[in-house]
C-alpha cells in the first residue's frame, strides 16, 4: 500500500518533513502546533501508538499511511520509513511523520532527522508531551519532588544491543526511574534492580494505556511488581515507574476524574 502513494501536488522545490509528537495518548494533549501542521499535510505517516482520533486533525485530502512498529508484531522497517519520507518530500509533498509521545524521546526521531539531513530534505520537529511525564501524572505521580526525588531518569527496558542498564549506577543516582518499553521484561528488570541494591519495598508502579479511557494501573513495591502486573493482566503499551514519588499515586480518584473529563 505504501509503495503506491503519490503526492497531492507537484512542486518545483522539494517538499518538507515534519517530525510531530502526538503526545501520550489522550487526543486533548496534542499541541496547537501539531494541529496546525497536521492540517497542512499531504501525507501522514502514522505510528502504531498514535490514537486514531488524532487523525481528525489532518488535512481531509491527506494520504494516511500506517507505518507502525510494535515489539513482537509485524512492523514497518525503519529503513523503509526513512526512504519513504525522503521520496515523498522530493516529489513535493508536505509529509508529517506522526509519533506517539515526543519524536526525540525513544521515538527514533533522531535517526530520521539524521537521514533527512543527509538527503538534504528540509525538516522541522514539533515536540509532543512525552509519556514519561504525562502517564505518571495521570495518576498523580510527579516524577520530581523536592522532598522525594531530585531528578528523573528515562530509560528503555528494551535496548537495541540487548545490554542491561547500569542498575548500580542508577541506584547511586537516586532519581525516579521511568522505564519505557519494559513490560515484557519486567522479571529481568526487577531482578537486576534488586541485585544492584534497590530496596525490595521501593514503591513501584505499572501503567498500561496511560491517559486513555482504557488506562489500567498497579501500584505496589519493586519486589511484587512482576507478580502484580501478571495478576492484573497488564501488557504493552505500558510504562514502569520506580521511586519514592510513587507514594503520591492516587489511582482511584484520578482515574475517575480522567474518565469523567
Amino acid at each position: 500500500m505504501t509503495r503506491d502513494i503519490t503526492p497531492m501536488k507537484s512542486k518545483n522545490l522539494p517538499g518538507k518533513v515534519w517530525l510531530v509528537g502526538a503526545g501520550p495518548g489522550d487526543p486533548e494533549l496534542l499541541t496547537l502546533k501539531a494541529v496546525r501542521v497536521l492540517a497542512s499535510a499531504d501525507v501522514v505517516l502514522v505510528d502504531d501508538l498514535v490514537d486514531q482520533r488524532i487523525l481528525a486533525q489532518a488535512n481531509p485530502s491527506a494520504h494516511i499511511v500506517q507505518v507502525g512498529k510494535r515489539g513482537g508484531c509485524r512492523s514497518t522497517s525503519q529503513a523503509f520509513i526513512e526512504k519513504l519520507m525522503i521520496r515523498l518530500a522530493r516529489r513535493g509533498s508536505v509529509v508529517v511523520r506522526l509519533k506517539g509521545g515526543d519524536p526525540f524521546v525513544f521515538g527514533r526521531g533522531g535517526e530520521e532527522a539524521k537521514a533527512l539531513a543527509k538527503a538534504q530534505i528540509p525538516f522541522d520537529v514539533v515536540n509532543g508531551i512525552t509519556a514519561g511525564i504525562a502517564v505518571p501524572a495521570a495518576i498523580g505521580i510527579p516524577v520530581t519532588h523536592r522532598e522525594l526525588a531530585h531528578g528523573v531518569t528515562f530509560i528503555t527496558g528494551h535496548a537495541r544491543d540487548g545490554a542491561e542498564p547500569d542498575w548500580a549506577g542508577l541506584r547511586a543516582g537516586g532519581t525516579t526511574l521511568v522505564i519505557y518499553m519494559g513490560m515484557r521484561r519486567v522479571d529481568t528488570i526487577v531482578k537486576g534492580m534488586l541485585a544492584a541494591g534497590y530496596p525490595a519495598d521501593m514503591p513501584a508502579c505499572a501503567i498500561q494505556n496511560g491517559t486513555l479511557e482504557t488506562q489500567a494501573t498497579v501500584v505496589c513495591t519493586l519486589s511484587t511488581l512482576s507478580l502484580r502486573i501478571s495478576e492484573a493482566g497488564l501488557g504493552s503499551p505500558g510504562m514502569l515507574i520506580i521511586g519514592d514519588v510513587v507514594r503520591l499515586a492516587n489511582v482511584t480518584a484520578l482515574s475517575s476524574q480522567q474518565r469523567a473529563a
